[in-house]
Parts: structure tokens; C-alpha cells; sequence
């Protein structure tokens, strides 16, 4: 999978929204990656939740057949403050790999807007890329720190219901969910009801405008995630994501999803 193609998966499962006071906790996710009901990749999604700030680390990896041909990886991080009923990211970094190329974001951040920037290699330019302007890097979420979803005073109910604005760096981009009632899962670690959203992907900026994939993206009425409430907080974060693509459904899904509520990681290390 290429490093653009990743992201934009990864853009699927991202939101964010205003918070209510969240506690702390801890969190330990794994994911079966999948293509056409075949599994071919892994990833773990780790991270704290303490008071008014978040730390996030994101590594997957392809497996079998398509893993060793590919050699496809990945990994990022992302920190942040949830203050005054709002997610601020401050930092965002990931890098991604395959046997053809290789690239790392670094972004940091402040009220919501870029404050620096590094891509290498650098993005190419192509005559159809829509070009990104200095409005496209305010009022931005980064992908990876939208995985923490505040569900703020409206409950688990109106948790799919927001427009996410995303900004990885190449692309500005927004994720419109909808809600889709709940249904119950149980996993390793979680057993009860989740959110089910009907999602849409927005190209704004940074898109090649003219590729076939970008239409079938826009167009595409077939993605939905699930979410799951961590417990001891206010946010609820992605157990299932399932987007169509142009050679088949890709799922990601929750194998494990273990809280720890009231003790972060560092915590329970000291």
C-alpha cells in the first residue's frame, strides 16, 4: 500500500469535536487489516488520556505474501491537549514505507493551525494537484489525533454526528459522519455497544483532481466505522472501519481493545 493510499485509509477513521472534562486512561488496540475477508496486515494503536492531554503511537505492518513483496510499514505519533472542551493537537509525526518509497510528515501544531512543517521527500508536483493555500492549514485536525473522539454533553448517540476537517500534511481534506444507530460487538478487553457512522470523504486541497481514485473516493457511499467509549473518559475511538475501494471492501477491525481507566501508561510504568 502506498504511503498517499494509507493515509487516505487512515483518513477514513479520523474525527474530532469539543470535550466535556476527561479523566484518565490508558489504551491498548490491535487491528486486523483486511482486503476481500483476507487479512494481510497489522496494526496497534496505544496511547494516554490524562486530564487535559493525550499522547498517541500508531505502528502497522503488512503480513504474508503482500507483506514480503511489499515490505509495506508504518508508524506515527501524535500529542495534544484537550482544554476548554476542545481537542488541540501540538505534535504529529508518521512515516511510511513499502519496497518502491518511503516518506515521513512531521507537523507541529498550535490553536488548531500548522505551525511547521517537514515532508521528505518532498510531495511531487503534478500538473492536476489542487494547490493547498495558507487558509487550508487553519482550523485542521491532524489524522492521528482524530482518533480521539469527544462525544462532549450529546452522549454516545450524536458521537457520529460531525464533520471532521483533516489536514495530513499533502492534503486538506473533510470526513462528513452520520449516524447509523449502534449495534453490540465483543472483543477482547470490551464487550457492549458501539456507535455505528456512515462516513464521506470531502477532497478540498492537495488532491490530484483528475485521478480515477478520487472520484471513486468522492462518490463512494460505502464507508462506516464503529465506535467505542474508553472508559473513564469522555471520548470514544474506532473499533471497526470499513471503506469500499476500487479492488475490493478494506476493513480494519478490533481484535483487542483494552482500558485501563484512571491509570495512564506512564503511570502504570512508574
Amino acid at each position: 500500500m502506498k504511503p498517499a493510499a494509507a493515509s487516505s485509509l487512515a483518513g477514513m477513521i479520523l474525527a474530532m469535536a469539543g470535550a466535556t472534562v476527561v479523566e484518565a486512561a490508558s489504551l491498548d488496540a490491535k487491528y486486523d487489516v483486511s482486503l476481500l475477508g483476507i487479512t494481510f496486515g497489522k496494526a496497534g494503536l496505544s496511547g494516554n488520556i490524562d486530564g487535559s492531554g493525550y499522547k498517541l503511537d500508531l505502528v502497522a505492518k503488512l503480513t504474508g505474501v503482500v507483506g514480503g513483496v511489499t515490505g509495506g510499514r508504518g508508524s506515527g505519533a501524535a500529542t495534544g491537549t484537550l482544554v476548554g472542551g476542545r481537542l488541540s493537537p501540538r505534535t504529529f509525526a508518521v512515516s511510511s514505507a513499502n519496497s518502491s518509497e518511503s516518506r515521513t510528515v512531521r507537523m507541529a501544531l498550535a490553536e488548531n493551525s500548522v505551525a511547521g512543517i517537514d515532508i521528505e521527500p518532498p510531495i511531487d508536483e503534478k500538473p492536476d494537484r489542487v494547490p493547498l493555500t495558507e487558509s487550508h492549514r487553519h482550523n485542521i485536525v491532524d489524522p492521528l489525533s482524530a482518533f480521539i473522539m469527544p462525544v462532549n454533553g450529546k452522549g454516545r448517540s450524536g458521537a457520529c454526528n460531525r464533520v471532521l476537517p483533516i489536514f495530513d500534511g499533502a492534503a486538506r481534506y473533510d470526513i462528513k459522519l452520520s449516524s447509523a444507530g449502534t449495534r453490540n460487538v465483543k472483543l477482547d478487553g470490551y464487550s457492549g455497544p458501539v456507535s455505528v457512522c456512515h462516513a464521506r470523504y470531502v477532497p478540498i486541497a492537495g488532491h490530484r483532481a483528475l485521478r480515477p481514485s478520487t472520484k471513486f473516493m468522492t462518490d463512494n457511499r460505502d464507508i462506516t466505522t464503529w465506535l467505542a467509549p474508553v472508559a473513564g473518559t469522555d471520548v470514544m475511538v474506532p473499533v471497526r472501519i470499513s471503506v469500499k475501494t476500487m479492488i475490493g471492501t478494506a476493513v480494519i477491525e478490533a481484535s483487542s481493545f483494552k482500558v485501563d481507566p484512571g491509570v495512564t501508561a506512564t503511570a502504570a510504568r512508574n
